[in-house]
């Protein structure tokens, strides 16, 4: 699930897959935000501290979909999400695609679910993204052959934060870890680079995964992660290089981790690599 950021200027660079122009990127986030702010897309305004709103790490994690998903995915391989926040990713990634299967999302927080279920219907997708406000970890979801998710990666003591779902545990890799533990052969997620990003590559890989592919794109701290405890705690973690970034950026990077039986290629150093080249 989530966190924020501003797009950095012409730094993205997309080692495995391709390149995103700074160009063309800012134009679909520019579309981007005119569907999240379309007024008949949500049934009423929320603040950001009641809905994750971030429309350049959106429109990644739709590009991530787009490419190294949606655009693989057989008419019988169903996919699940957790923590569809307000939907907006997988429309905007559906809308580009031919996919013809479907994905089950899971949103604890009621406001995003009302605003991700009323732009499913709006969009016309009720028959492929079907939203759930319940509990992933409590969903019968062992037929999927993806699971994706932009996973909490905020590090902070506790969940007493802004938002307290973008909460990641102490290191801001906890959930990534739990849904790595869950055994599904695909595993679409976002990675950041300041939440401990080695240690749940290594946990990935005993796990049974490799790296199959990887997207990455730098982001600009904002406004949740520049919150003194998650801020703190982001510092500490640096300290013992379990932290990586510059004064101006960190990398997030979308990571299609599958299991080794069926990878062809596993990138595992590679992403080791770009994520603590910071």
């Amino acid at each position: 699930m989530r966190h924020e950021s501003q797009l950095p200027g012409d730094r993205g660079w997309l080692p495995t897959t391709f390149r995103v122009p700074t160009s063309s990127f800012l134009c679909e986030v520019s579309t981007l935000k005119e569907i999240l702010l379309h007024p008949q897309a949500s049934p009423k305004f929320y603040s950001p501290k009641e809905v994750f709103f971030c429309p350049e790490e959106s429109q990644f994690y739709a590009r991530c979909l787009e490419s190294l998903v949606l655009k693989n995915c057989l008419s019988s391989e169903r996919v699940v999400e957790f923590g569809c926040g307000d939907g907006s990713p997988v429309i905007t990634a559906l809308l580009r695609t031919p996919f013809d299967s479907i994905i089950n999302g899971y949103e604890l927080n009621p406001s995003s679910c009302q605003v991700a279920k009323a732009r499913v219907e709006q969009y016309g997708l009720s028959g492929k993204y079907v939203i759930h406000n319940s509990s992933f970890f409590e969903a019968s979801n062992s037929e999927a052959a993806y699971l994706i998710a932009n996973p909490p990666y905020l590090p902070a003591p506790d969940n007493d934060i802004l938002m307290p779902l973008l909460h990641g545990g102490a290191d801001g890799a906890a959930l990534t870890k739990r849904l790595l533990g869950l055994g599904y052969e695909n595993a679409l997620l976002m990675i950041s680079s300041y939440s401990n990003p080695v240690d749940t590559i290594h946990y990935a890989i005993a796990q049974g995964y490799g790296v199959a592919d990887f997207m990455v794109v730098p982001l600009k701290f904002g406004y949740y992660s520049s919150e003194p405890k998650v801020e703190n705690s982001i510092l500490e973690l640096r300290k013992h290089r379990k932290a990586f970034y510059s004064d101006k950026v960190y990398f997030l990077a979308g990571v299609l981790f599958k299991q080794q039986q069926e990878a062809l290629l596993d990138l595992s150093s590679e992403l080791i690599q770009v994520m603590t080249a910071l």
